[in-house]
């Protein structure tokens, strides 16, 4: 039986899309394996996001050889679609397929093993308008699942190479949709995680629907309890779509709204769509609509021009609006991007600075809001045991650890937070649901 081995870089979306070709691989015949060890395919499904990424693609792909010089090498994915010549300098890659057809790498790793000559398989995706559909029937992780509902992206904010990466928008058909949540609820799975690329565009290419529709579709599946989506547009949430989400009682109070920078001069230069003063009344109304609710976001620090100024107005306004978490990340200029020809790039070192007393701020923040919610009873889906506790996550997002002696993976259960260590939630168990 021929092996194979998958590392995946990057987000949800490609989280899934590597489930999804394991699946095929599993249905043709292989045996999946863990990517350090040996394999007679390595699948890597790279990502651009960053040159951290770019870079780290890079390294996956001239590791996978040394497992075993005969292996097969395939890079999938954004960073193979945005910079295919790159990819195809690095010896050891075999197969180049970019964001489109994934759902065929059987038949192109079957194809190699024949003709023996390498094949590169990038289409230019801006033309694309069909959701490409990549049906997973069983998951590794056996608590939640992601489910890919959405794809590209056209914001084109001025840093962002996703939309050349991914195309424009496209949904996936909501029956498509329900039929693998009825799927995973039959096989035992509680939770789902709506994901896409720009998830708040589902629908937006599709007649009468849109991403409140499908998620109160999917909530109305017997077996599912719980119901996430993945990062989101702030501007997505007004006053009549946070009144919709408050009647799904199986919707999860969480939100990760990226805000990049929490000054007016430096989001007009990064082409997003909203104010500092819109971000904060989004914030306020889901505040109001939902008293467990959890905020989370991400930040970039150091993008061209960002004075010292703008830098403090950025730190003052999440000081002030306190956030349950922060990701930080340093500004990476990627070419192809308006913001890479921007004058005035900020040197590497103050980055580093900024980005230091931003996660100082982050850590006092998330133990501030973990705090809050000790002496709280919540529910609890358990994922894993480590450390000598199982651990999972409450509705809004907390992870918890509680000791016990039983298995508690997969359960949904009642847990009163008693302690918080280190950014780590501590339980007991009150009763099972």
């Amino acid at each position: 039986m021929r092996k194979v081995a998958f590392y995946t870089l990057g987000c949800r979306v490609n989280t899934y899309e590597t489930e999804a070709m394991a699946e095929k691989f599993i249905k043709n015949g292989y045996e999946v394996v863990d990517f350090d060890d040996f394999a007679d395919v390595y699948v890597i499904n790279t990502c651009t996001v960053t040159n951290v990424g770019d870079r780290k693609s890079r390294q996956m792909l001239r590791r996978a050889k040394k497992k075993n010089k005969d292996a097969v090498v395939v890079a999938v994915g954004c960073y193979a679609q945005v910079a295919p010549d790159e990819v195809e300098k690095i010896e050891d890659v075999d197969i180049i397929i970019g964001t489109k057809d994934k759902g065929k790498i059987v038949e192109f790793v079957e194809e190699f093993l024949k003709n023996k000559k390498k094949i590169k398989h990038v289409e230019n995706v801006m033309s694309i308008r069909e959701f490409e559909e990549l049906e997973i029937d069983e998951y590794q992780d056996k608590t939640r699942a992601f489910l890919k509902i959405q794809d590209g992206c056209d914001k084109f904010c001025s840093y962002c190479l996703i939309p050349y990466a991914r195309g424009p928008v496209r949904s996936r058909d909501p029956e498509n949709i329900l039929t693998e949540v009825k799927k995973l609820a039959e096989n035992g799975y509680k939770e789902v995680i709506l994901s896409g690329i720009h998830v708040a565009s589902y629908g937006k290419d599709l007649k009468g629907i849109d991403l409140i529709d499908i998620i109160d579709m999917v909530s109305k599946i017997d077996g599912i309890e719980r119901i996430r989506i993945g990062s989101v547009d702030p501007t997505f949430f007004t006053e009549r779509s946070i009144e919709r989400l408050k009647s799904i009682t199986k919707f999860c109070h969480h939100f990760h709204l990226s805000l990049q920078s929490g000054c007016d001069e430096t989001l007009k230069r990064m082409n997003r769509h909203y104010t500092t003063s819109d971000y904060r009344q989004i914030v306020n109304n889901l505040r109001d609509a939902f008293d467990d609710v959890s905020i989370t976001t991400d930040i970039i620090v150091g993008f061209p021009g960002e004075t010292e100024e703008e830098f403090e107005k950025t730190y003052q306004f999440l000081k002030e609006i306190r956030l349950a978490k922060m990701h930080i990340f340093k500004y990476s200029p990627r070419k192809g991007t308006k913001a890479a020809s921007f004058k005035e790039q900020v040197p590497e070192f103050i980055k580093e600075e900024r980005s230091k007393r931003l996660i100082e701020l982050d850590k006092i923040l998330e133990t501030e809001f973990i705090e809050k919610h000790v002496g709280k009873v919540m529910d609890v889906l358990f994922e894993e045991y480590s450390d000598g506790y199982y651990w999972g996550y409450t509705k809004n997002y907390i992870r918890v650890g509680v000791a016990s002696e039983k298995d508690l993976s997969g359960q949904i259960l009642d847990v009163k937070i008693i302690d918080n260590r280190e950014n780590k939630a501590i339980g007991v168990l009150k009763e099972v649901k």
